[in-house]
């Protein structure tokens, strides 16, 4: 069984693709899977599937070829840094005390290194 991993890239990111056939090419994580260290990134790794017909619990299914994204590893992407749209930025993490209702409370929030903004 593979050891799960902390991963700092999550879902809804902005990330561009370093390696492989789409190079260059920047989406938003649709999931992220740490057993395997992937992630599944919009419209990136398309690849094309044959269903086959069937019954599901709404009705038929239609089969034939079905275009869809494949999971990628994450060493392969790079977050976007949100402020000045350039790749490689690092992530932190800002542990801030915010007091509600008379309670305090420690709220993290993920930061970009290169520019500082939140993610």
């Amino acid at each position: 069984m593979a050891d799960k991993k902390k991963m700092k890239i999550k879902k809804g990111d902005t990330v561009k693709v370093l390696t492989g056939k789409d190079r260059n090419s920047i989406g938003k994580v649709i999931a992220v899977y740490p057993e395997t260290e992937r992630v599944l990134v919009e419209g990136v790794n398309r690849v094309t599937r044959h269903t086959k017909a069937g019954q599901t619990a709404r009705g038929s299914r239609t089969g034939g070829l079905v275009v869809q994204e494949a999971a990628i590893h994450v060493s392969n992407v790079a977050v976007v840094d949100p402020d000045d749209k350039k790749v490689g930025t690092r992530i932190k993490t800002r542990v801030e005390t915010v007091e509600r209702d008379g309670r305090t409370k420690t709220v993290r929030t993920r930061v970009a290194v290169r520019s500082g903004k939140d993610l």
